[in-house]
């Protein structure tokens, strides 16, 4: 489900031989026909059962009243993008046999420090409504959310069946929680804790997994920033034959994932390494680490590398023709320990890395993965006032080299528009389009001029693009081009860009698919506001901050629109008199303003 669904849908004239009574439904069957309503019900279940997609069922349910109540009874995937926008108790109306949910949290800002920890998605009343409604349960996936160790034990304790728990940017919880879901959910295939913040509680949950053989097929717990008992780790490796990923944390030495991989090396296609360091030197030779890897022969997916050794980097080397995706982001690497390691990665479709690499290292790339996918580009010293070490250059390499590509994250100083206008040209399959220039208002560093032209062509020339974020100087006319060329545009991200209140109009006037617009330190005020009111209701959140609205505008709106959550964080409850607002964070909602606003939230 998508948090763009209504409860109800407009019923549909169902026609018959018969007409139907005044009195009765507009989507009611007639007594004399053929097919009484439990007919129909039983072949649209039938029918829908095969749809899987999330947009063919949202279709689906429009088409009538009784469609619209049998697709609810079939769905048993649900996904909610905003958890504010409905209430768990709706959710269970609506959809009577869910097994798996997705549900996510706070926006993508929270990411970057601009929302205060404390400010809410907490999955507390989700776990306890569905604790009663759907006690077949297998899956739960959450992302930004605040989910704590009494969550865990509630959601372990009542889905016997449990099978899936996938925790991304979460916080709240400990060690504590995870052992309670270990050792009680005896079903569990995936327990998977990606990037949230994991409190050490001293607890071995790692030992509490079940003593006989389990049905663990994916195991993730790089994120987690405590040391673990090894030898329980190697137990469960040992007993879990189903097991495919496996992505440790830096307290997992290089000998250890040597002896892990003896274990299970044949049905690993993914890893992450830890720290890909050896813990105790104390041996005179360290154990054949290549030998170890080349006996992974279904390893496609290579992550890790926390505390790289260098030396130990060519250990890989058996495994690079296989990958299909390489994670270096957390690792340091030169082009010169890098350049060895891509030239036997022909396969690869999705890479990331830190700007350690540097254009070198991007232009190896190009050269070697014409098959990528996936480019993700992180900055290894995020300050403004350095020197990046990749810029246009690399860029115009990956996208003469790799014309396959789909998705960019980019992380640089500076950049041109002419490195732009070649990327627009050739690589038109671009879906995803994110140049973070992290010096504020940097313009074309050959030309001096702004950047327009260069993200001009890009959303002109990539036709498919549903994902933009910019950066740079940035003018209005960017803006235009974004509302001009930009219809599939679904989220956009901007940061210290515009001119004035009309390039935000262009693209709320000119995008027409937008769901998400994430906007900071940019100088759009009451006007542009106003600009998007006729879209509001159709988007899944607008966040500004640093920009110039103003409380009474922003109290304008809320009133304007009582299906709109309308937040202020950060302002003082008595200061009525507070002229500007920052920052500002609305959502659409089915059941109005959330119960849990903490006194730091003003929701208007």
């Amino acid at each position: 489900m998508s948090e763009d669904e209504e409860d109800q849908s407009p019923a549909s004239d169902l026609r018959s031989q018969a007409p139907c009574s005044p009195n009765k439904s507009r989507n009611c069957i007639s007594s004399s026909q053929t097919f009484p309503d439990h007919v129909l019900e039983n072949v649209l279940e039938n029918v829908l059962q095969f749809l899987d997609s999330r947009c063919d069922r949202n279709a689906a349910s429009l088409v009538c009243k009784l469609w619209w109540k049998v697709e609810g009874l079939t769905r048993s995937e649900v996904f909610i993008g905003n958890c504010y926008a409905l209430s768990p108790a709706r959710l269970t109306q609506r959809f009577k046999r869910v097994r798996s949910l997705l549900l996510k949290g706070k926006p993508r800002f929270a990411d970057f420090n601009l929302m205060p920890p404390d400010w809410g998605a907490n999955f507390a009343p989700w776990v306890s409504t569905m604790a009663k409604a759907y006690p077949w349960l297998e899956k739960v996936d959450l992302k930004r959310m605040f989910v704590t160790d009494d969550d865990l034990a509630l959601l372990a304790e009542s889905f016997p069946g449990f099978k899936e728990l996938i925790l991304v940017c979460c916080e709240g919880f400990g060690t504590s929680g995870i052992a309670v879901v270990a050792n009680k959910c005896r079903k569990l295939k995936v327990l998977d804790l990606i990037e949230s913040e994991v409190t050490d509680d001293e607890v071995d949950w790692v030992s509490c997994f079940p003593e006989d053989v389990t049905c663990l097929e994916s195991l993730a717990f790089d994120c987690v920033e405590a040391p673990i008992n090894f030898k329980a780790l190697e137990g469960l490796v040992g007993r879990s034959p189903l097991l495919r990923k496996l992505r440790l944390n830096r307290f997992v030495s290089l000998e250890e994932v040597h002896r892990l991989l003896l274990l299970g090396a044949p049905q690993l296609t993914s890893l992450g390494t830890g720290s890909f360091s050896r813990g105790d030197q104390s041996q005179q030779e360290p154990p054949d680490y290549a030998a170890a890897f080349r006996a992974c022969k279904s390893l496609v997916c290579l992550s890790g590398f926390r505390e790289l050794m260098p030396e130990y980097l060519p250990a890989i080397l058996p495994v690079c023709a296989n990958l299909t995706s390489l994670n270096f982001s957390y690792a340091n690497i030169s082009p010169d320990m890098f350049k060895p390691i891509i030239h036997n990665c022909h396969k690869l479709q999705i890479f990331w890395a830190l700007d350690s690499i540097c254009d070198e290292g991007l232009q190896a790339v190009a050269a070697t993965c014409k098959e990528l996918r996936e480019l993700r580009i992180f900055p290894f010293d995020p300050r403004e006032d350095t020197e990046g070490p990749v810029s246009e250059l690399g860029l115009q390499a990956i996208s003469e080299g790799c014309r396959k590509l789909e998705s960019l994250l980019y992380f640089c100083q500076h950049m041109t528009n002419a490195a732009l206008i070649t990327m627009s040209h050739n690589c038109p399959e671009l879906t995803v389009f994110r140049l973070c220039i992290m010096g504020r208002h940097r313009p074309d560093h050959v030309t001096g001029k702004a950047m327009d032209e260069g993200f001009g062509a890009i959303v002109k020339n990539c036709k498919k693009l549903t994902r933009l974020a910019v950066s740079g100087l940035l003018t209005d006319q960017a803006f235009r081009y974004m509302g001009e060329y930009g219809k599939l545009i679904r989220t956009l991200s901007v940061a210290f860009a515009g001119d004035s209140d009309m390039a935000l109009r262009h693209v709320l006037e000119g995008c027409p698919r937008l769901q998400k617009l994430e906007i900071r330190d940019s100088p759009f005020g009451d006007v542009a506001l106003r600009s998007g009111m006729h879209r509001y209701y159709n988007m899944r959140f607008v966040w500004m901050s640093a920009c110039s609205l103003t409380m009474g505008c922003c109290k304008d709106v809320a009133r304007a629109m009582p299906n709109l959550v309308v937040e202020v964080i950060g302002s003082d409850d008595d200061d009525e008199n507070r002229e500007f607002v920052e920052p500002l964070y609305m959502y659409r909602s089915l059941d109005g303003p959330r119960k849990d606003a903490p006194q730091f939230v003003k929701i208007l």
